[in-house]
C-alpha cells in the first residue's frame, strides 16, 4: 500500500510504516501528479482534497489529522467510493488551552480581571464546549451561541448571537461554511463588530475567513475593541501583516498544535485506515508520547493574586507570547517569502504539552485557586503528601 502523508503529522512515517510504504511531502506539494499513485492520503487543513486533486488517481482512502474538514470535498469522496476519516476532538483541548492562555495574557497586559467578566462563545462544539467549561472554572459568565445545537437540543443555554454582543469577551469556534442557514463566512463582519460592547476583547481560533479582516481592522482603528488575539487568518499562508501589527496577540494557526493533540489525531486516523483496509492496528497514543518537560510547578507559600498565579503556571507550560513574537518576524521577510515563513513556523513548531501533564503544587488544598487550576486542566496537589487534591 502506498500512503502519501503531510510531513506536519508527527510520527506519521513511524506509525503508518507498519501498514504500508509512506511517502512524506508538504501539504501544499500534494498535486494531482504527485498523488496519482497513492492508495491513501493523510492530510492536514492546508491541503484541499477535491476532484481536481483526485482526478485520475488511485486513492481509496483519505484522512485528515484535524478536527475540521472544510478542506475536504466529501461529495467527491462519496462519488468516488473513497473512504474518509477525520480526527474530531483530537486537538480540542489544545485549542481551548490556547484561548485560556490568550485571555490570561490579555488580562495581564490590560489589567483585566477575568473573574466575574462575561464571555460569548460562538460555536460550542468540541473546542467551544471546552473553552466554555474552562472559562466558567475561571469564574467567568459564559453565554453560548450555537444555532445548530440549539435547534437539535432545544436547550435554552444556547442563545441568539445578539445575546453575546454585550459580553466583555467574544471568542469564535465555528467551522467555516459558505452556504445554508448557518453559513459562517465573514460571520464577524462590519455589522458584527459595530454591535459589540465598546472595549470588548475579541479572539478567533477557528478559521480565518469566519472574520472579515477589513471589518476587524476598522474596528481596531476606531478603538471599538480593547484587545484582539488571532490564531487564524484570511488567505493563509499569505496573511495581512497590517492586521498582525494591529492585534495584541498573533500566532500561525497553531492553537491545536499540542503534541498531545497531534498524537491523538495521528492514532485516530491510523486506526481508521486500518479498519478501512481490514488491517490490525499495532499502535496507540502511549507509544508516541514522551514524558513532559514541565511535570511539576511549585507555587510559593504566599501565592498573592490568584489570576497572576494561574497566568504564571500557564506560561511555564505554554508561552503564547513566544508564538506571537515568532510570527511577528514575518514582517522582516520579503513579501514573496512570507507565505513560506508562515508555513515554516507551523512545520517546525516546538513541542507543546497540554496542562494535564503538569501537577501544580499549592500551599494549601482546596479553595478557589485549586478549583480554577483543576478547571482549566492542571493536576493539583498540596505541599504535603497528605494534602493531595
Amino acid at each position: 500500500m502506498k500512503i502519501f502523508a503531510d510531513g506536519n503529522i508527527p510520527f506519521v512515517r513511524e506509525c503508518f510504516s507498519s501498514v504500508g510504504d509512506v511517502e512524506i511531502m508538504g501539504g501544499r506539494e500534494m498535486t494531482p501528479e504527485a498523488v496519482a499513485n497513492a492508495d491513501a492520503l493523510l492530510v492536514r487543513s492546508i491541503t484541499r482534497v477535491d476532484e481536481r486533486l483526485l482526478s485520475g488517481s488511485a486513492v481509496k482512502f483519505v484522512a485528515t489529522a484535524t478536527i475540521g474538514f472544510d478542506h475536504i470535498d466529501l461529495d467527491c469522496l462519496d462519488a468516488r467510493h473513497i473512504g474518509f476519516a477525520s480526527a474530531p476532538g483530537s486537538n480540542a483541548t489544545s485549542a481551548a488551552e490556547y484561548v485560556i492562555a490568550a485571555l490570561l495574557e490579555i488580562g495581564q497586559r490590560h489589567g483585566i480581571r477575568l473573574d466575574g467578566r462575561s464571555i460569548g462563545v460562538i460555536g460550542v462544539g468540541n473546542v467551544g464546549g471546552r473553552v466554555a467549561a474552562r472559562c466558567e472554572a475561571l469564574g467567568m459568565h459564559v453565554r453560548r451561541n450555537d444555532p445548530p445545537l440549539q435547534r437539535r437540543t432545544g436547550d435554552p443555554k444556547y442563545v441568539p448571537i445578539e445575546a453575546v454582543f454585550d459580553c466583555d469577551f467574544i471568542t469564535m469556534h465555528t467551522p467555516l461554511t459558505r452556504e445554508g442557514a448557518d453559513n459562517t463566512y465573514h460571520l464577524a463582519d462590519e455589522r458584527f463588530f459595530s454591535s459589540l460592547k465598546q472595549g470588548a476583547v475579541f479572539v478567533n481560533a477557528s478559521r480565518g475567513a469566519v472574520v472579515d479582516s477589513q471589518a476587524l481592522k476598522a474596528a481596531i482603528a476606531v478603538k471599538r475593541l480593547k484587545a484582539v488575539a488571532l490564531d487564524v487568518w484570511e488567505n493563509e499562508p499569505n496573511i495581512d501583516v497590517d492586521l498582525l501589527d494591529a492585534v495584541d496577540l498573533g500566532s500561525p494557526h497553531i492553537a491545536g498544535y499540542s503534541l498531545d493533540g497531534k498524537i491523538a489525531g495521528l492514532i485516530m486516523i491510523y486506526q481508521a485506515l486500518c479498519e478501512h483496509f481490514g488491517l490490525p492496528a499495532k499502535f496507540d497514543v502511549g507509544d508516541f508520547l514522551p514524558a513532559p518537560d514541565v511535570a511539576t510547578i511549585e507555587l510559593p507559600d504566599e501565592v498573592g493574586d490568584e489570576q497572576d498565579a494561574i497566568a504564571s503556571a500557564v506560561e511555564k507550560v505554554y508561552s503564547i507570547v513566544r508564538d506571537d513574537r515568532d510570527l511577528r518576524r514575518i514582517v522582516g521577510e520579503p513579501p514573496e517569502a512570507r507565505g513560506r515563513f508562515f508555513d515554516a513556523l507551523r512545520k517546525n513548531y516546538p513541542v507543546r504539552r497540554e496542562f494535564h501533564n503538569t501537577t501544580v503544587v499549592v500551599p494549601e488544598p482546596g479553595g478557589a485557586l485549586v478549583r480554577k487550576l483543576l478547571g482549566i486542566g492542571f493536576k493539583v496537589k498540596g505541599r504535603r503528601r497528605e494534602d493531595d487534591v
